[in-house]
């Protein structure tokens, strides 16, 4: 049971100091937000075809109440924001259905149909998107879909909104930018598992809903939990100024690529005056490293092009929308949101990177730094999903990487050897916590937090160091303003005192399983081989993907699994194993038999058929339950 929070403590100076900067008395948000309302889904749930619930609009009903204690009232005021789901009028034949997943999807009506972008995590939730909208705009075919980036909730529900013979059929093309599908893949499979249990701890999928637990992500309230899908894209946007026609719309794309994602596109609609900016500008400090893993994000050139974007298009709009939260109309409001967008990316970069050429540290950056005060005193530069703090540390590890140049960190011991070591010399167990406790007290979470965190890394099974530490990540979670700490903390808190919740949401699905390249498969294959076991192994097998009229080879030795086209099989190889593509994938990640595949003919085999058996057995299975806040 948690314990009441001290009556002075830092979170509540915090809060209290919130409520004066940016003033609360300002409600364009609230009114952009409202605007163009059609209708609201009701029932505001979503079920899957076995009934289960993978998205709920109506567990965030309590954010019409007043702020609690328990929430910073400036995210309390965001999620206010972001809970507001619907049927939006954008413009003149362009409407939007936000507030039902994570991400917007956006519909924008041609000659004979929609255009949709961006369709949500999940296929229940985009179904339900699309539904929305035809229920008030008549039931048009869908004869395009957008995917302006290669972000899971940016394509993950596309079987919801059209089907693989559609889009084989040149019924509905499929556009996103240059290399959208390997980069999709790479980060749902290669480092997809970790990469999803963090995000259990981000997004807070699994936490209940109230004042005390999820309140959003500031992004948006929280991710869905269908399965997503994958259509692979039929048109390559693969320059600035490419310009399609479809279904009657002129769409002129202007190319991002390492921005908020490594494949990423915003796109103009000159004849509609609209200008969508994909993920590249929202109502949020975005992140430059994403709590739950990614590659670094380069603000430089993300502020270059959000400087292109204003030069190339802002003139030419009228409304100006994106990939999640609410649009900003008017030529001037809508430069100038790019301009300060821009500015705040640029300026992190800028500042950060002196800082770092006079010695500064990153965590040293991160906590000294401030924004200039017409960036800070704004609302879509707040750290609402990103944050000024884990955004430096990030540019700071962009450029310098882990090590802070001091050479006492250089070989520390891992967790938790260095937490026994913390734990005797500061007097046991017994004397940490009651420290810990007298800070607790004081208000000094972030000190408690350190220090039990030893206890707990020492001796993971102290139930006074669970319960402490989860009182006090409970506490850092209701002080902050980013939802995604929030999350983190509060996860951490419940995890202490629940045992763990997994991995709530799909990362590497069957349908993005399918889109792996020969070459990805075997990279992917490559990263689970456990390497010791397999130092004297020295296994050469032969691929013929009958489909593709390809040989790949693969050879393990030293514990490394190398790859590479050959010509033809050859006596090189122990085994040559000749299949389809999708055979390959079944095979190796759909858990498909051999046996049966080889009974019923869609595998045959040549050589030493043991040889893939004593493969296999290098490799270790991937643990989407580890453990985060204990050893």
């Amino acid at each position: 049971m948690a314990v009441e929070a001290p009556k002075s403590n830092t979170r509540q100076a915090v809060n209290a100091e919130a409520v004066s900067s940016p003033p609360f008395s300002d409600r364009q948000d609230f009114e952009d937000a409202a605007r163009g309302l059609i209708l609201e889904l009701d029932p505001g749930s979503i079920t899957n075809d076995e009934g289960a619930v993978v998205w709920d609009c109506d567990s965030f009903a309590f954010l019409d109440d007043d702020c609690p204690p328990t929430v910073h009232p400036s995210l309390w005021r965001q999620s206010q924001l972001c809970a507001k789901q619907g049927l939006f009028e954008v413009c003149d034949k362009v409407y939007q259905v936000r507030g039902l997943d994570l991400s917007n999807m956006t519909l924008v009506e041609g000659d004979r149909g929609v255009i949709v972008i961006d369709p949500l995590i999940s296929p229940e939730t985009a179904a339900a998107a699309l539904a929305l909208y035809r229920g008030h705009r008549g039931d048009r075919p869908v004869t395009g879909v957008i995917l302006s980036h290669c972000h899971i909730d940016h394509f993950g529900g596309i079987k919801g909104v059209t089907t693989v013979a559609d889009v084989e059929a040149g019924r509905c093309p499929i556009l996103a930018p240059a290399d959208f599908v390997g980069h999709a893949v790479d980060e749902n499979v290669y480092a997809g598992t970790a990469m999803a249990r963090r995000a259990a701890y981000m997004y807070g999928a699994a936490l209940p809903r109230g004042p005390v637990g999820s309140v959003g992500a500031g992004l948006g309230q929280t991710t869905s939990t269908g399965t997503p899908t994958l259509i692979s894209p039929t048109v390559s946007i693969d320059r600035t100024g490419q310009t399609e026609v479809v279904d009657g719309v002129s769409i002129v794309f202007h190319l991002t690529p390492g921005t908020e994602a490594p494949a990423e596109m915003n796109f103009h609609f000159p004849d509609l005056r609209a200008l969508c900016m994909a993920e590249n500008a929202t109502h949020t400090l975005h992140n430059l490293l994403t709590l739950r893993g990614a590659l670094v994000r380069d603000p430089h050139e993300w502020a270059k092009y959000l400087t292109e974007a204003i030069n190339l298009y802002a003139a030419d709009s009228d409304v100006l929308f994106a990939s999640h939260h609410w649009p900003t109309w008017g030529t001037e409001r809508l430069t100038e949101f790019l301009s300060v967008q821009r500015d705040l990316y640029g300026y992190l970069h800028d500042q950060t990177v002196r800082r770092l050429n006079q010695g500064f540290t990153g965590i040293e950056i991160a906590e000294d730094i401030e924004l200039p005060p017409a960036i800070a005193g704004v609302w879509h530069t707040r750290g609402y999903y990103g944050s000024v703090s884990h955004n430096v540390k990030a540019i700071y590890q962009r450029y310098m990487g882990w090590f802070d140049g001091n050479p006492s960190t250089l070989w520390q011991h891992p967790p938790v050897e260095s937490a026994v070591r913390h734990v005797e010399f500061m007097g046991g167990a017994d004397a940490v916590l009651r420290k810990a406790r007298v800070s607790f007290e004081e208000g000094d979470f972030r000190w408690v937090a350190q220090v039990v965190n030893y206890v707990l890394f020492a001796d993971p099974e102290n139930s006074e160091a669970r319960a402490l530490q989860a009182d006090t990540l409970e506490q850092l979670g209701f002080g902050s303003e980013n939802g995604t700490w929030r999350n983190f903390y509060l996860m951490g808190a419940y995890e202490l005192r629940n045992g763990s919740v997994g991995t709530p949401t799909t990362a590497a699905s069957a349908d993005i399983m399918a889109a792996l390249t020969v070459d990805q498969v075997f990279d992917a294959i490559a990263l689970r081989v456990n390497g010791p076991q397999a130092w004297t192994a020295n296994i050469v097998l032969d691929w013929h993907i009958t489909d593709g009229d390809l040989v790949h080879r693969t050879s393990l030795r030293n514990g490394l699994l190398v790859h590479w086209n050959v010509a033809s099989v050859s006596e090189e190889a122990g085994a040559t194993f000749h299949l389809t593509h999708p055979d390959l994938i079944g095979l190796l990640f759909g858990g498909a038999d051999l046996g049966e595949m080889m009974s019923d003919g869609r595998v045959q085999v040549d050589g030493d058929i043991s040889l893939l058996v004593e493969l296999t057995g290098y490799l270790d299975a991937p643990d989407p339950d580890f453990a985060i806040v204990t050893p």
